[in-house]
Formats: C-alpha cells, structure tokens, sequence
C-alpha cells in the first residue's frame, strides 16, 4: 500500500464544523472512544482521530482507483444531494443522492432491467422516436423517464456493483449500508455521535448534518480518488 501525505489540517476541520456531534441524550454509547467533550449539550468529536480514519479512508480509495476499482457515493438527506453529486462527477464515480431505492445493489438484477430501460428511453427520447407515439404514451413514457433520471441518474453507465461504497450519514443510509454488508461491499462511512461504528469497514466521526463538513470530507476522498486514478491512467 502506498501511503501518502494528505495535508487533513485540524484548523480546516474547526472551520468546517466537523466536530460538532448531536445532542448528548441521542449518542450511541460505542462513540465514547470518538468524543473528546461535551459543551453546549453536545458532544464534540476528537479531530485527531477523525483526521487518522480520514487520513486511512484516502489511503484505501487511492489504492482501490490507482488498481481501476470503482466506487458508489451515497448521500440523501438534502444537505448532502448535492455536495455528493459534485463530488461523484468529479471523481467519475456511480452516486445516489435522492433516494435509495431498496434493492438496487442485492437485487441488481432487477436494477440492470430498469437501467437498460433508463438507457433505452433516453435513446428514444435523443433520437425522436417519443415524439412518433401517441401522445398519451409519451405522457406515461415521459414522466417513466423522469422518475428513473431522478433516482437512478447517478448510476446510468454503472455496469455491475461498486467495490467500495461512501456513505454519508450511516443512520439516514441504513438500508443502503446493510445491502453493502450482505454482499460484503467494503464500505466507509461518515458517522455522527448518534451512530455505531462497528457497521462500516472505515468509519470516519465527523458532524453530518453540516454542509461544510459533508464537503470537506467528501473533498478529500475525491483528491485521494483522482490521484489514484492518475496513477492508474499513467500506469494501467
């Protein structure tokens, strides 16, 4: 494994708000070893150990795309769409940022039809022929079309299952992140006080609910991502 300097600056970090954690009535007990004290009535993560997991998630995602692994990013809730969005396209990874729809990675097959059928109606739409039906079925055809861009855009050209999943806010994605435990997916997750660290393979405590943090992190995956990438164009 090659390890390299990921410049995680603890005063970034502060600015970020990463370490601001929930209240302290709604923690998992198993994130004491992750808080380093409490103020206001909420707990305040340890950066210092945030920055060593964030620090050994880059070196997993650099190792896994300078060998042309591939990656899904999952975040939901609204403060995280479109931070995730961003940085899936940046770093040219499959991404689900407005709903998981149950079953797409342990039922893949059923999700390589609808995607087939994705990809055909955006043909169909590019190339006119919606327009030559009647106009009740390209009403229905339309708003099929819609509703498969909104939920499933971010993984149209996604051809079989990822081989790490990133995941923000492991409580808002539970059922994505359990699907990655049946089918033992390597996953990493950004987790809040409120969460239990024994679920994801790397778990990164850090504030998710926070714009700012979400980005932040998500930020230095992606610089990990792309470097391994560039490693791995450079030498296929």
């Amino acid at each position: 494994m090659i390890r390299r300097y990921w410049n995680i600056n603890l005063e970034e970090m502060l600015e970020a708000g990463v370490h601001f954690g929930h209240a302290i009535k709604k923690w998992n007990p198993k994130m004491a070893p992750y808080i380093s004290a409490k103020r206001k009535g909420i707990h305040i993560t340890n950066l210092i150990r945030t920055a060593r997991f964030l620090s050994e998630a880059c070196d997993l995602v650099f190792d896994a795309a300078s060998s042309g692994k591939k990656f899904l990013i999952v975040g939901t809730k609204k403060k995280a769409a479109d931070s995730v969005a961003r940085a899936a396209i940046r770093a040219r990874c499959h991404y689900v940022n407005k709903k998981w729809l149950g079953g797409i990675l342990t039922n893949w097959s059923t999700t390589e039809m609808r995607l087939q059928k994705f990809r055909d109606l955006r043909i169909d739409q590019k190339t006119g022929k919606l327009n030559r039906l009647p106009k009740r079925d390209v009403a229905r055809l339309k708003r099929q079309l819609s509703h498969l861009q909104k939920y499933l855009g971010g993984i149209k050209y996604m051809t079989g299952l990822p081989d790490i999943v990133i995941i923000v806010d492991q409580q808002e994605e539970y059922t994505a992140l359990r699907e990655c435990i049946t089918l033992g997916i390597p996953t990493i997750c950004l987790i809040d006080t409120n969460c239990d660290p024994d679920f994801a393979d790397i778990s990164i405590p850090a504030n998710d609910d926070a714009r700012a943090s979400i980005r932040f992190i998500l930020n230095k995956l992606v610089f990990a991502i792309c470097e391994g990438r560039s490693r791995y164009i450079r030498n296929p």
